[in-house]
This record gives C-alpha cells, sequence and structure tokens, in this order.
C-alpha cells in the first residue's frame, strides 16, 4: 500500500467508493467523474503503479481482472458492447499513478 495513493486509500475503506465488486485482491467501485453511463474502475487492492509495471508474476492478477469487468459489463446490461482501457503514464493520460481499468459502457463510444 501506498500511504499517498487515492486507490490504495479506497481499497482500504479509508476513503469511501461505490464498490460493485470486492475480494481479497481487487475492487471495483464507480468513477466519481463518469466519462459513460457505466463507468467502472477495476483496480488491484496491492499498489501496482500501472500496466508497465505488471511482471510474469501479475498474469493471474490482470486476467482476473479483465474477467471481473467482463462480470461486472454483464451485471450492467451492457449487451451492446464496452470498452476496458487502461493509461499509462501522464503522456498516456494516467491521472492517478496505480493500476485501473476502466470499464465503459452504455452508450456507443
Amino acid at each position: 500500500m501506498n500511504n499517498d495513493c487515492i486507490f490504495c486509500k479506497i481499497a482500504t475503506n479509508q476513503l469511501p467508493s461505490e464498490k460493485v465488486y470486492s475480494d481479497e485482491e481487487i475492487i471495483a467501485f464507480k468513477d466519481i467523474n463518469p466519462q459513460a453511463p457505466v463507468h467502472i474502475l477495476v483496480i488491484p487492492k496491492r499498489h501496482i503503479i500501472s500496466a508497465d509495471e505488471l511482471t510474469k508474476d501479475d498474469i493471474e492478477l490482470a486476467g482476473r481482472m479483465i474477467l471481473i469487468a467482463q462480470q461486472i459489463a454483464r451485471q450492467f446490461h451492457l449487451d451492446g458492447g464496452y470498452r476496458i482501457q487502461t493509461n499509462i503514464g501522464a503522456d498516456g493520460g494516467q491521472v492517478v499513478p496505480h493500476l485501473h481499468f476502466h470499464l465503459l459502457g452504455g452508450k456507443k463510444l
């Protein structure tokens, strides 16, 4: 955990969020500044800066994050399609330096 990281604080319930999924390794919650009718963030509870920091040891975690995003898309009835996106670094548009997947849907993107 990084004490300065807003997502670490959400993962440890130090900050509130509107959770839609949680297990021992992963949490998903609604984005507070949604860019689509459905905008969910899927994050690991362990602090990882970005997808660029993933290693071979993280293959299962990254795969589970995608499957959880898929499960949430079904839960929110995104039958017409959706987007799973991650940004890496400032030039890639990453605002919070903690790995997160954006699940976006509910309209034509």
